[in-house]
């Protein structure tokens, strides 16, 4: 059973010593490097824009400590986020296995046997014997399969984490947007309840009028009418609000109605003091989660390509065995001792177009990842430049229905002085209530508009994880 001798096969396995598959290096020729991709974005020269780099927690911006309390405990309990933590901690675990390909494996066996000559008498009694084994065995990976392996689960790693990045960017999003359709409820109610009260202050002087004998009954139904009108408006936006705190409570990992209680009378929007920071396309390249997830899944593939392409080569190892084995009657003698030791081959040589195949799947899967990844890229560069154009044709249309509000806001004024004074008719005045009524809202809905722009500008951007 005596074997200290190595087996004259190992000089064929030294064909393999190189490291099987190319080297990942990051894709040089692609999108990401182009001189569009890497320079100023084309919709952010403007006033409401600054070159900066955008902060990891970009919701400080808004200097609100109860948008930044929530964010932060729906980034803590999240179920979107436990997932993908879940996630991480599997392709971690992988990576565990994948680096444990590299230590000792070792092997117990035992057992006996029980035998008797053919053509005895079944009352003779047979030889017991007896066989126990300890073998152990370390992998050489002359060819790197094992290190290619291992190269491949890191990548997975990195790639899980990117996409857990990716999930925090969202939730932070979704919380402020959340957060922000509360508060632009509450100003959307806010305006119209005040556009609400001057329409009743009008027709309750109508009526006094009327009895007065200075207004008609169709003067004093037109102008209940309009009240009516207003006020039907206000409903919806109750029940945007609603909708908006049951959101904040799912994405706090909380049932809806556990939503918080604090942030139901909110009625301020989130307000920006200083221009928005948007850096350049080489930061945002460098910064957005799901363009690190697509470069790490070329890395990932290149690596597993190196695993298939090891399946070329043999497998070597070096392994040894001690034992006993025998008689159960000589058992612990000297002659039932036995040990091994010498490299171990194998070698799935008569499959080689089997390997051939896989090796050129992993070729186009690696492929594929390059072309994903240009794809994400550019993906990412149209929603930036997209959000930054929204924003910025939103707050010249906000800017110009602030002022038509306010020539509203003047001619209503001037239409009630004239009509009190008898130098104007009724129907003038309702007209210019209804012109302010309707500026009103409009500048009101644009402006939270901007704030929902604003957010999802952030978004684009990727900011929200160091």
């Amino acid at each position: 059973m005596r074997n200290l001798s190595c087996a004259p096969l190992l000089a064929l396995a030294l064909t393999a010593c190189a490291t099987a598959g190319p080297d990942y290096h990051g894709p040089e020729k692609s999108v990401a490097t182009a001189p569009g991709a890497t320079g100023a974005f084309h919709s952010g020269h403007d006033a409401l824009f600054a070159q900066a780099d955008l902060p990891d927690h970009w919701w400080t911006l808004y200097a609100d400590p109860q948008l930044d309390s929530l964010i932060e405990q729906a980034l803590a309990a999240n179920t979107d986020m436990r997932q993908a933590d879940a996630n991480l901690a599997q392709a971690q675990a992988v990576l565990l296995e994948a680096e444990a390909g590299r230590t000792i494996s070792t092997n117990i066996s035992g057992g006996e046997t029980l035998s008797r000559p053919s053509g005895v008498t079944q009352h003779l009694p047979g030889t017991i014997a007896y066989d126990l084994g300890l073998s152990a065995s370390y992998p050489l990976d002359l060819n790197g399969r094992i290190k290619r392996a291992i190269e491949a689960s890191n990548a997975d790693v990195e790639a899980s984490a990117a996409a857990r990045d990716y999930v925090r960017v969202s939730v932070a999003a979704a919380t402020a947007k959340a957060y922000a359709q509360v508060c632009a409820a509450n100003y959307s109610l806010g305006v119209n309840r005040k556009v609400v009260a001057l329409q009743r202050d009008t027709a309750n002087a109508t009526r006094r009028l009327a009895k007065g004998g200075r207004g008609t009954a169709f003067d004093v139904s037109r102008a209940q009418a309009a009240v009516d009108s207003s006020a039907a408006a206000l409903p919806a936006f109750e029940a945007q609000r609603q909708n908006g705190l049951y959101l904040l409570a799912t994405l706090m990992g909380r049932p809806p109605a556990d939503y918080p209680r604090e942030v139901e009378s909110c009625a301020a929007l989130p307000t920006l003091n200083a221009p928005l920071p948007v850096g350049d396309g080489t930061a945002l390249i460098r910064r957005r989660p799901d363009i690190r997830q697509a470069e790490r899944a070329i890395a990932g593939d290149t690596a597993r390509l190196g695993v298939a392409t090891a399946d070329l080569y043999p497998q070597v190892s070096i392994g040894g065995s001690v034992g006993l084995s025998g008689p159960l009657k000589d058992f612990g003698s000297g002659s039932a001792f036995g040990f091994s030791l010498g490299p171990l081959i194998s070698w799935s040589f008569p499959n080689r177009p089997v390997v051939r195949a896989r090796i050129a799947q992993s070729e186009a899967r690696v492929q594929g990842d390059l072309a994903g990844f240009d794809g994400t890229v550019l993906e990412a560069l149209r929603q930036t430049e997209t959000a930054l154009e929204t924003y910025r044709r939103d707050a010249e249309r906000a800017a110009a229905l602030d002022r038509a509000r306010d020539s509203a806001a003047l001619s209503a004024t001037q239409a009630g002085k004239l009509f009190r004074f008898g130098r104007g008719d009724f129907l003038s005045l309702l007209d210019a209530q209804r012109s302010l009524a309707s500026a009103e809202v409009s500048a009101a809905t644009a402006r939270t508009q901007l704030v929902q722009d604003q957010i999802a500008l952030f978004l684009a951007l990727g900011g929200g994880w160091k």
